[in-house]
């Protein structure tokens, strides 16, 4: 049998005090660090909760403006042509049937200035005095089609309640006359004689321009059956 002195006891004692106070602390820490990670957790969890949120009203915000385009084309011609054009510009569109109006007279207009620019490229190469003739012609004729479509873009810009029916008018003359010149300009490249290539060429692309030029008067037309 163990026989405890008084200093036996008093050193037990000291580990035991020590020993617990040891325990304590770690406990603590533990402790401690659990209410730190709760925190960051729940703060990650409501950061991640709202980023979440944000995204899914981006894609709700994108797909109700992709969804806009899509109908606001059905009212054209060309649907096809006019939402595979038209689909990159939703964001800026939005569900404004005049900004949809807007969009479309400018891709309109980079469309001519691209392919009057390859067909002055095309008349300085091998061809008969017709092609080049027909091809010159063409080009003069997508130049008033340029001139008409960028005032019409400008009385866009500018248009109002003030004088509204005067600008609107302007705008669907200007965009009927350029789909006119366009089609005149095909009308050159008639006959058996024009060199096979550079008639398909030609002739396609033309006909892009004036497919999308039609959509462009189409969808004028329509935003101003809206705000009539």
């Amino acid at each position: 049998m163990t026989i405890y002195t008084t200093k036996h006891i008093i050193i037990l004692t000291k580990a035991h005090t020590i020993h617990f106070k040891q325990k304590q602390k770690k406990l603590v820490l533990y402790i401690k660090k659990m209410g730190e990670s709760y925190r960051f957790n729940h703060h990650h969890l409501f950061t991640s909760l709202l980023i979440i949120i944000t995204m899914l009203k981006s894609v709700h915000t994108i797909t109700t403006n992709t969804e806009f385009v899509k109908s606001s084309c059905t009212f054209t011609t060309y649907p096809r042509l006019c939402f595979t054009s038209l689909a990159t510009q939703a964001s800026l569109i939005q569900t404004s049937p005049k900004l949809m109006a807007h969009a479309a007279l400018n891709i309109t207009l980079a469309s001519a200035k691209a392919t009057s620019a390859m067909m002055v490229r095309l008349s300085n190469t091998r061809l008969k005095p017709r092609e080049v003739a027909a091809m010159r012609d063409c080009v003069e004729e997508l130049g008033d089609t340029l001139d008409e479509l960028r005032k019409s873009i400008g009385e866009m810009c500018r248009l109002s309640n003030s004088n509204y029916e005067v600008y609107m008018s302007d705008i669907q003359t200007w965009v009927s006359a350029a789909l006119t010149d366009e089609n005149t300009c095909t009308e050159g490249f008639e006959g058996d004689d024009m060199n096979g290539k550079a008639k398909v060429l030609v002739r396609g692309r033309i006909l892009v321009i004036a497919h999308l030029t039609s959509n462009a008067l189409a969808l004028i037309n329509h935003f101003a059956s809206i705000h009539g």
